[in-house]
């Protein structure tokens, strides 16, 4: 018999447990549970190297204190060890650093928005807490033959949301395809969080010429600040700069100032 293995996330310990002690009963299933999104990660780093791989893992929506309406993904790496981690930003975290784990979030309500959030980064279902066992067997199974579950309720609201995020998309990446090659790579280095000073020593700038770049960077882009200019490079799916091991940017591409 193929056996799944299941790791439950959710800083509720009597649900977590209780949830975990109902898929235990299930004689194809192996379970776990973890408080937060860090020690999720530490579980699945652990099962990892034992040679013991989970198949799904079941995050709690409002992991750390999901803030109303969602709020701005947190890189996991970021969290601090007390678990503040949100159930998107580690479905985030999680499909990138274990891309065959298969997601499903667990929601106390339906909310299109935050659903489209989750699919967004990369969940492959979105189950009401209130489901019944059977229900979440079906989820849990389906998303290993790899089908997206959605509470048909909030399909329309999903799409249209899906849809809205895809034009913003567009827009950003219009906007971000105006930038020169440097400026591009000015932008990639404020996405990664670093300072003017940081990006004039990295690409090897004057700290003047990093503050023109910057000010063409946001003046090209639409926006008023670092933080709107990062916000509008992560819709266009642009990624922070890979630093090398001595600290030294690995270019995307080959560019002047």
């Amino acid at each position: 018999m193929v056996r799944i293995r299941v790791l439950v996330v959710d800083d509720h310990r009597i649900f977590a447990e209780s949830l975990a002690a109902a898929l235990a009963a299930e004689p194809d299933v192996d379970v776990s549970a973890a408080g937060s999104g860090p020690a999720a990660l530490r579980c699945l780093e652990r099962a990892v190297a034992e040679g013991r791989r989970y198949d799904v893992l079941l995050v709690d929506a409002d992991l750390g204190g999901q803030l109303p309406g969602g709020r701005a993904a947190v890189p996991v790496r970021e969290a601090n060890e007390e678990g503040l981690v949100d159930g998107i930003s580690l479905v985030t975290g999680v499909r990138s650093a274990h891309p065959a784990v298969r997601v499903v979030v667990l929601a106390e309500k339906d909310e299109a928005r935050r659903a489209a959030l989750a699919l967004q980064a990369g969940a492959c279902g979105w189950v009401a807490k209130d489901c019944s066992l059977s229900r979440l067997l079906n989820v849990i199974r389906g998303v290993l033959r790899d089908e997206t579950h959605l509470p048909p309720a909030l399909l329309t609201g999903v799409l249209r949301e899906l849809t809205a995020a895809r034009k913003h998309r567009t827009e950003s990446e219009r906007l971000v395809e105006s930038l020169t090659p440097r400026e591009r790579e000015v932008l990639r280095c404020m996405v990664a969080g670093l300072g003017r000073k940081a990006v004039a020593e990295r690409l090897f700038l004057s700290p003047h010429t990093v503050r023109t770049h910057m000010q063409n960077v946001l003046g090209k882009l639409g926006v008023h600040s670092t933080l709107a200019a990062v916000a509008l490079a992560r819709r266009a799916g642009v990624g922070p700069v890979d630093l090398g091991p001595a600290g030294r940017i690995v270019p995307e591409e080959s560019s002047s100032a």
